[in-house]
């Protein structure tokens, strides 16, 4: 199982951003997901997820600005992010649960300037 995550960059306050995270060996539909990040100097956290009965939770920080989601077709994980703020600024990763085992892509970095 791979996962490659893509769709950062540098954004003004209250722009958008959409990643993407494509997967092979495995498919998005049956899985747990999700997108976590890790600010400068701080732990990672959970962003976003889509449990594996199809139950979407987020974190308190993005709820309402952030939305998860993903194409069964493509096989692909996204996750639109609008309304950025400076303290979004992270590297966020994608991540697949399969067999009770994690999964991780190499993370995108998002940097959101004030």
């Amino acid at each position: 199982v791979q996962l490659q995550a893509s769709g950062g960059g540098l954004v003004r306050a209250g722009g958008s951003l959409k990643l993407s995270c494509a997967a092979s060996g495995t498919t998005f539909g049956l899985n747990a997901v999700g997108w976590y990040r890790q600010p400068p100097g701080k732990q990672r956290e959970v962003v976003a997820r889509i449990s594996a009965d199809r139950t979407t939770n987020y974190a308190d920080a993005v709820k309402g600005r952030f939305t998860i989601s993903r194409d069964i077709r493509q096989n692909t994980l996204y996750l639109q992010m609008n309304s950025l703020r400076p303290e979004d600024t992270a590297i966020y990763s994608c991540m697949l649960i399969k067999n009770r085992k994690e999964y991780w892509g190499q993370g995108t970095l998002v940097t959101v300037s004030s």
